[in-house]
């Protein structure tokens, strides 16, 4: 087969493969190129692999893999890369590791894309990118940033700090600088360096997306860790505030509770004319419900709805109605539950089971948990809190009862 017949196979395969919805396409084009006894090329594997990826196709995948391997491209590290990328598509982390390790060559793709996906691993294989030669880039950053911060890794995040610091990033990678420095506390140094990469290599789009999602990355490493102040600082000193850096910062706010910090960063965030998306009402919902903030809740709440036109999640339908259960608002917690798309969540359930027990509404009580009942025969948790409020009331009758049915059902003692 002429060479030009390959390339042009290859264009055609490639074609269907990087759009991402026409996966099935590139699988039909790659098996009619093996049909044909096509001399294959690692362009085409790496399209094929790509493809089923793409289609969360893993027998196929795996077919490919073993074609890639007898047509002596098991080992090409375009196409590791994207074997490595499609086996963490299909979620079986083990088979990318393997590909990985039995690579003779990695590049940075290579390493990225396993620090990405393996975060138990990732500081272990940072530190192996170095030691292998290759340079970190910022997607690098962004995937050991994210790494630290599922884990609360603070010693490991000071050795990313000084990192950044030393690699000394020029061009558009300048931006890392001020990353880093801002980490550091080091602010004026941060905004200069920020300004000196904007006014001489006038970062394009692809890196300003990089850089905002390292910053939400860091605002969510610091806040997890429970330096608040440190991801105000990180925020504060970003020049470009984007949706993603505001609402990393409400959310921080709102998973420490405060709830003045996270109403005064919403009022500013509306002045500066950046949208609120369902993700910032739902982390203010959370923190109003625990604060008691019903009033302030309503609002935000009905401003979603009208002034947002943002259609409530049943999350934000639960946040909602578990605050004004708190509240003692029982039958407007409850209506509000009805409105839920779908059946109610346990935990929503169990949280107004709970309120109605504080506030003594026994009607609502035996309403609520028959409905856990249903939802849930085997668990415990609702006998027991039906159980303690008939006899808070003094009703024993109905704490006998409330005892055999749960001998009855066999359900299993709590812990």
């Amino acid at each position: 087969m002429a060479n030009e017949d390959l390339v042009s196979w290859n264009a055609i395969l490639a074609g269907y493969s990087q759009e991402g919805n026409h996966g099935l396409e590139a699988i039909f084009v790659f098996i009619e190129m093996v049909g044909e006894g096509m001399g294959l090329d690692h362009v085409s594997f790496t399209s094929a692999v790509s493809a089923c990826g793409h289609e969360m196709n893993l027998e196929l995948g795996k077919q490919i893999h073993g074609l890639t391997i007898k047509s002596g491209y098991g080992s090409h590290v375009s196409v590791c890369n994207v074997l490595i990328s499609t086996y963490s598509k299909c979620e079986v982390t083990e088979d990318a590791k393997l590909v990985f390790q039995c690579m003779n060559y990695r590049n940075i793709v290579s390493w990225t894309t396993m620090i990405s996906i393996d975060e138990e691993d990732a500081i272990s294989l940072f530190n192996e990118v170095r030691l292998d030669g290759v340079y970190p880039n910022d997607v690098t950053f962004v995937g050991i940033i994210h790494a630290i911060s599922i884990r609360k890794l603070v010693e490991e995040g000071e050795m990313i700090h000084g990192f950044c610091i030393k690699a000394g990033f020029l061009s558009k990678h300048n931006v890392c600088n001020s990353l880093g420095y801002a980490q550091n506390g080091l602010c004026q140094d941060a905004l200069k360096t920020y300004l000196v990469a904007t006014m001489e290599s006038k970062p394009n789009n692809y890196t300003f997306g990089i850089v905002l999602s390292a910053i939400g990355a860091l605002l969510d490493m610091y806040a997890k860790r429970g330096s608040i102040c440190e991801s105000k600082r990180v925020f504060s000193e970003t020049p470009h505030k984007s949706q993603f850096a505001w609402i990393a910062i409400i959310s921080a706010y709102a998973g420490h509770g405060d709830y003045d910090s996270v109403i005064e960063l919403f009022k500013e965030m509306e002045r500066e004319g950046v949208r609120p998306d369902s993700v910032t009402f739902l982390s203010i919902l959370a923190a109003g419900c625990r604060n008691g903030m019903v009033e302030m809740g309503r609002h935000l709440f009905h401003s979603m709805v009208k002034d947002y036109h943002i259609e409530p999640s049943p999350q934000h339908y639960s946040s909602m109605a578990d605050m004004l259960g708190r509240a003692g608002k029982l039958e407007e917690a409850e209506e509000l539950m009805s409105q839920i798309p779908g059946p109610p969540g346990c935990s929503l359930l169990h949280s107004l089971l709970g309120a109605c027990r504080i506030h003594g509404n026994v009607e609502m009580a035996e309403r609520v948990a028959n409905t856990l009942m249903r939802l849930e025969p085997m668990e415990s948790g609702s006998f027991v809190l039906m159980s303690n409020l008939y006899a808070e009331k003094g009703d024993w009758e109905m704490v006998a009862k409330v005892g055999k049915w749960k001998r009855d059902e066999g359900v299993r003692k709590e812990l």
